[in-house]
């Protein structure tokens, strides 16, 4: 238990002699230190309350009023509705003093009230969704309605500079469609999935829920949508993340990769102590809400809320249900090397350690000596293994003693960071380089990775980097912000000498790395169990990377499509040729227009795209018909893609009717059968270019290769792709390869078959139909 006595810092005791007191100085210090810092934050999230509560008015704007309501006073003119005098009367007396605070009290009154007028004008602005709808092809002109209201919130939310948090109270909440409505839509998205037969008693199915249960069940969801900020958010955390029992590796946890056109350095220590720097520099931004946030055509706001859980958060596991921690602060974060376990401390003397001083602390564990303890090397495999099970075990072996403490250590990390002993590599001439990058980061070898954290930074031995996130926390778009950031802060910082080490010389030593102390004798069998169970996930998984640089979106514009229509139809087609069927599709859309939103389901298999995709099979149809048929499949899939962002989509509204027949315990045979259809082609669109410090022209190889996901079904795909340029789009597929039905290099093929396919057939269109010339005389255009 040496640990245990070196972690106290006062001692007190009485003898015979009189008082007996021992205390550690550097220990009380840092004590010291880190309450002054707790209070400090604490002052900064009162004055960022304020500041965002009167948001989009300036606080400034006070004094202001302040003096005018002095002025109008003392000159002997009435403030409005006379409210100075009326509150004089209220006053002990009518003294200088008091007629100063009767004036201030006008002005707060009259500054409230402008203030509220202002954001609640600004949310019922943000509630209209037509400018979503308004043809963006060229020549098309905005509807007056559109034009108006872009006029008015372009004033409002440039009113004042905002904080991370400050359009909050200022965002509608998601609307809840009517039953009516999901039904029509959701009878359409399945029509090219089912035969006569079986479309007609999904018909009855349908239009007898609706006439019967479905009247009931959405009377409960009104209410919940009426006493909640978001009647999705908290039950899809909990019922699809937080009571889901299977292993986190592969199943849930996503990852993220370098920018691999670029190599910073080949410095281990160095790459590292820069990362941590910068992701540092990242979470001062969020707890100080100076990080901008993001906005939909510069002045329409996305919902922040998923930001505050960045940092210092994990998913800890239940019996029956996990629940994320939270931690306000921590000032240090774990570091797994060579199975060992070390807690580095990341403040010391009143400010947060510099890179150069970062790169020591890393530099002392990569020359560390040290072996790990039985059972330590293997020991995060407990995160990768059933829940219930981690659970049990935690429980049992991890709730006292130097186990408790060491796990607390893990858990209260701002994150943690694997240095890993081999490279992560990328060669276009040798893909499966870049397969292996990628399942290194998604699952590493099951247990150096620790999956209940929101993140564990990935250090090759190379100085290549990536991530690995717990999904529940957040979607990937705030894990790809945040990545995105470090990226091109890591080019613009310049902080690599010409030796691939960190610039500048420490000024003091920092602290050394301290090692956790385990117990790991009891729970050998237990983390074995789970080694063994974590080796066989990964075994059966396969993933391959696809780098497509023959087009990108510059193409796709030319076509006049939406890219992310065209790569979903390019989906579709692959599809069908490598299964020979449609499937139900799903494809990931935000909801942060509205508070507290996070995803809604796009369904790209619909009438139109597998009209087109039978007709590109048809060796009878025409070229022209082809295209006319792609463009009103994006057209429709563009239109659903919008439903879901504002609020009008299937799988969402459907699920929380489930959960509420579950609490009512009503059994629906229509739910039933929706919710247990298998999304055997699942996918997502990385988001790129999501803070305006990005500048492809300036650093063209600034590009992350995205991140990718496991597969949701044993016999299905899963499919996360980037555009990331003009002509560069990356492909992160996965699928079971215990599952005879899906290969992972053959999709990747009929992937590659079907964009060529699209381009040939726009290329022979164009061909065909060429645009006239402008011929120019005297300097007009005719």
């Amino acid at each position: 238990m040496a640990e245990a006595h070196s972690a106290v810092a006062f001692s007190f005791a009485i003898t015979h002699e009189g008082f007996d007191i021992n205390y550690d100085h550097e220990v009380l210090n840092l004590v010291l230190s880190s309450g002054v810092r707790s209070w400090k934050k604490r002052v900064a999230r009162a004055r960022n309350g304020i500041r965002n509560g009167v948001y989009p008015a300036h606080i400034q704007s006070l004094w202001l009023i302040t003096a005018i309501a002095l002025g109008l006073h003392f000159a002997g003119y009435q403030a409005p509705f006379n409210l100075t005098n009326k509150i004089l009367v209220y006053l002990p007396s009518n003294t200088m003093n008091w007629q100063i605070t009767a004036c201030f009290l006008t002005a707060l009154t009259v500054w409230l009230s402008i203030c509220f007028t202002m954001r609640y004008t600004l949310k019922l602005l943000l509630m209209y969704k037509g400018w979503m709808y308004e043809s963006r092809a060229p020549g098309s002109r905005v509807s007056l309605p559109t034009m108006l209201w872009v006029g008015v919130v372009r004033v409002l939310s440039s009113w004042n500079k905002p904080g991370l948090y400050s359009f909050q109270g200022s965002l509608p909440r998601l609307p809840l469609p009517s039953v009516h409505d999901t039904m029509t839509r959701y009878l359409r998205s399945v029509r090219p999935l089912l035969d006569d037969e079986n479309y007609e008693r999904m018909q009855g199915l349908a239009n007898e829920f609706e006439q019967t249960i479905g009247k009931k069940l959405q009377r409960y969801l009104l209410l919940k949508s009426w006493t909640s900020t978001n009647y999705v958010s908290d039950w899809w955390e909990e019922y699809v993340y937080l009571r889901g029992r299977s292993p986190l590796c592969v199943n849930s946890n996503f990852y993220g990769t370098d920018a691999i056109f670029m190599n910073l350095t080949n410095v281990q220590s160095a790459r590292a102590a820069n990362v941590i720097s910068l992701l540092l520099n990242f979470r001062r931004l969020i707890e100080h809400q100076e990080l901008q946030p993001i906005m939909v055509q510069g002045m329409i706001p996305l919902c922040s809320w998923q930001y505050e859980r960045t940092f210092n958060t994990v998913r800890v596991p239940g019996l029956e249900t996990d629940r994320i921690v939270h931690y306000r602060d921590s000032n240090h974060i774990v570091v797994l090397h060579k199975g060992c376990y070390y807690k580095m401390l990341i403040y010391y003397k009143g400010r947060i350690l510099r890179p150069c001083e970062l790169q020591v602390q890393i530099k002392e564990i990569l020359e560390s000596k040290a072996t790990p303890l039985e059972g330590e090397e293997q020991l995060a495999a407990l995160t990768a293994w059933n829940r219930s099970k981690w659970a049990e075990a935690r429980n049992t072996f991890f709730s006292y003693g130097p186990n408790h403490i060491a796990l607390r250590t893990i858990e209260s990390a701002a994150f943690v960071l694997s240095l890993d002993d081999e490279p992560f590599e990328f060669d276009l001439k040798r893909p499966e380089l870049l397969d292996s990058f990628g399942k290194k980061l998604l699952h590493g070898n099951g247990y150096n990775r620790w999956f209940d954290k929101c993140f564990t930074v990935c250090v090759g031995n190379n100085g290549r980097v990536g991530f690995n996130a717990e999904h529940t926390w957040s979607d990937a778009a705030i894990a790809s912000h945040m990545w995105e950031n470090l990226i091109i802060d890591d080019i613009e910082s310049d902080g690599y000498d010409e030796t691939g080490n960190t610039k500048g010389i420490p000024e003091f030593t920092p602290p050394t790395p301290t090692r956790l102390h385990w117990d790991l004798k009891p729970c050998l069998p237990q983390i074995e169990e789970a080694t063994i169970c974590a080796t066989k996930l990964i075994n059966e998984l396969d993933l391959r990377i696809l780098v497509h640089q023959e087009y990108g979106k510059g193409f796709m514009k030319k076509c006049r499509l939406s890219p992310d229509a065209f790569i979903q139809m390019a989906l579709q087609l692959a599809y069908y040729r490598d299964a020979g069927r449609f499937s139900l599709t799903y494809e990931a859309s935000m909801t942060r227009l509205f508070r507290e939103g996070r995803t809604e389901t796009v369904r790209p298999c619909t009438i139109e795209s597998s009209a087109w995709v039978k007709a590109m099979e048809n060796p009878n149809t025409t070229n022209d018909e082809r295209v006319e048929l792609l463009k009103k499949a994006c057209d429709r899939h563009q239109l659903g893609y919008q439903d879901a962002m504002c609020g009008k989509g299937i799988d969402r509204h459907l699920f929380c009717l489930y959960v509420v027949s579950k609490y009512l315990e009503v059994d629906s045979p229509f739910l039933n059968e929706v919710l247990s259809e298998p999304w055997r082609l699942s996918t997502s669109q990385t988001p790129h270019g999501q803070t305006p410090k990005m500048d492809l022209k300036k650093h063209p190889n600034c590009i992350s290769a995205g991140g990718g996901f496991g597969p949701v079904a044993d016999d299905g795909y899963g499919v996360s792709y980037i555009i990331a340029g003009e002509n560069l789009i990356f492909f992160h597929i996965s699928a079971k390869n215990t599952c005879p039905q899906t290969d992972v290099h053959r999709f990747s093929k009929n992937i590659c078959q079907a964009l060529a396919d699209i381009r040939s057939m726009f290329e022979q269109h164009m061909k065909d139909h060429p645009k006239p010339a402008k011929s120019i005389t005297n300097g007009v255009s005719k």
